[in-house]
């Protein structure tokens, strides 16, 4: 059995001086300092571009990176910036931090397009050649260059033959917008060159990479755009029904997330050739990859567009095993975590075996009653155990916002006075029988929740966390080493 651990950071959190982390020198010192502490897995979030509110999990494509993850630091080590534009962007600290790396990225394509040497335009050209862009890059490009033409408006709302992909209109459009189209395919290939390097630094310091993917879109994307037939739309492009979960415990309306659903039976007659570029695309990103609401695949809930609540929905059957055996069979192995939390049902229980994939336990969620799943005496091996995760509040935050009784089954059950619950629960997920032990930095700081990532449900003021300066202290390596090597999962 190998047992190893790891901490949730998305890069974005990292330090960094334009206003948000990003994949470059403050990404390999956090590298550094996970060796330095005994752990082996770093998990993201999403990587693609954000969408409504900054969140991750709405892109505008499923293929694409992040902008603003590019490291500015980086492009000038590589010459497509110099200091002096880095110090003046540095010191326009009132803007926003999108404004911010907009203005160097610009900056970087005008230096590359008018002067970069040959063999770098070799480099650009390999890339946009490259069979792992063929299906998404060219697409990602026009779109962005579209809606940015037309003042960010959704697709659906661009003049008919741009919207519905006539061959003419987008002929001419390449031809118009070729330079912004070429814009963003040069910072594509920014972020693929520093994230391949790195997840090499990665693999050098024996960490892995941990994913995520999303299972919906955002109807506003490149892909819904791009393959309306694979989504079940009206003939003007709009969603005829949506995603969410039912009305539960937890909400007397359920969810409704607002995503366009899949067409199943086109995804199966075009041989999930979309979802098997997807996987392979994620899978270029991490080594592991966690599978974001994973019980769709079994069943998901259908509601009505026109229904501004999720009550009206109703259970419809998803792909199961043959989507998987598809992938696999064209693909390899898939290391994939299903992300199985809420209500279960069997069925879901029964695929996610039956895959062989590992499922979730978040301690968190273990001590409003007794003897609940989400504890370590009732975890199996095959699963990752977290003290919390990105839509949770920290451990500290959630110790002091807990009921009573909560409180009383956290202390008895994980033996802490109190005083540093954080640590207490980390110290209970590592001792877990589960293979995989994963906490949020936030918890391993001990912060409170001012710290939180994200509130679901909350539309503002997510995503916006960010690890102070000078966290990653050699003594706090020590601490969380020594508690690794105890439970046999340091490195």
């Amino acid at each position: 059995m190998l047992r190893r651990a790891g901490l949730l950071l998305h890069p974005a959190s990292l330090p960094g001086r334009f206003g948000l982390g990003d994949i470059g020198s403050e990404a390999d010192r956090f590298l550094a300092w996970m060796r330095e502490a005994g752990l082996s897995l770093w998990q993201v979030l999403p990587l693609g571009p954000c969408g409504y509110g900054d969140s991750p999990y709405g892109s505008a494509s499923a293929f694409a990176g992040n902008r603003y993850l590019v490291s500015p630091d980086r492009l000038a080590e590589e010459e497509w910036l110099d200091a002096a534009e880095l110090d003046a962007a540095e010191g326009f600290v009132a803007a926003p931090p999108a404004a911010l790396r907009d203005r160097l990225l610009d900056a970087a394509w005008e230096r590359f397009r008018d002067r970069a040497p040959a063999g770098r335009r070799a480099d650009f050209e390999a890339f946009r050649r490259d069979p792992a862009q063929a299906g998404w890059l060219e697409d990602w490009a026009l779109f962005t260059a579209l809606k940015a033409e037309h003042g960010g408006r959704p697709w659906t709302a661009w003049p008919a033959p741009l919207a519905r992909r006539d061959a003419g209109a987008l002929a001419e459009a390449r031809s118009r917008l070729a330079d912004p189209s070429a814009k963003e395919e040069f910072v594509q290939f920014l972020f693929f060159r520093q994230w391949d390097a790195l997840r090499r630094r990665a693999s050098a310091l024996g960490i892995s990479i941990f994913g995520d993917m999303p299972i919906y879109v955002a109807h506003d994307s490149a892909d819904v755009w791009a393959h309306p037939g694979l989504f079940d739309l009206d003939e003007a492009g709009e969603p005829v029904s949506v995603s969410g979960v039912p009305p539960d415990y937890f909400s007397a309306t359920g969810q409704r997330w607002g995503s366009p659903l899949y067409r199943w039976d086109r995804c199966r007659e075009e041989g999930w050739s979309w979802w098997i570029e997807r996987f392979r695309a994620n899978l270029r990103l991490a080594d592991l990859v966690r599978i974001d609401h994973f019980r769709g695949f079994a069943g998901f809930w259908a509601i009505p567009a026109s229904e501004p609540t999720a009550i009206a929905g109703t259970w419809r059957p998803g792909p199961g095993r043959e989507l998987f055996e598809a992938a696999q069979a064209a693909i390899g192995g898939l290391p994939f975590v299903a992300e199985d939390l809420g209500v279960i049902t069997a069925d879901v229980v029964a695929l996610r075996d039956g895959l062989g994939f590992p499922g979730m336990r978040v301690l968190q969620f273990g001590f409003d009653a007794d003897d609940s799943p989400h504890l370590p005496h009732r975890h199996v091996r095959n699963s990752v155990v977290y003290t919390g995760t990105h839509d949770n509040d920290t451990a500290a935050g959630w110790f002091e916002n807990a009921s009573e009784e909560e409180r009383r089954r956290a202390l008895d059950y994980t033996g802490s006075d109190g005083r540093d619950f954080a640590w207490s629960l980390l110290r209970t997920a590592l001792a877990s029988v589960a293979e995989t032990a994963i906490a949020p930095l936030q918890d391993v700081l001990g912060l409170g929740s001012e710290a939180r990532l994200n509130t679901p449900g909350e539309a503002s003021g997510n995503w916006r966390w960010q690890a102070p300066p000078g966290a990653f202290s050699l003594e706090l390596a020590g601490r969380l080493r020594r508690l690794c090597a105890l439970t046999g999962r340091a490195r």
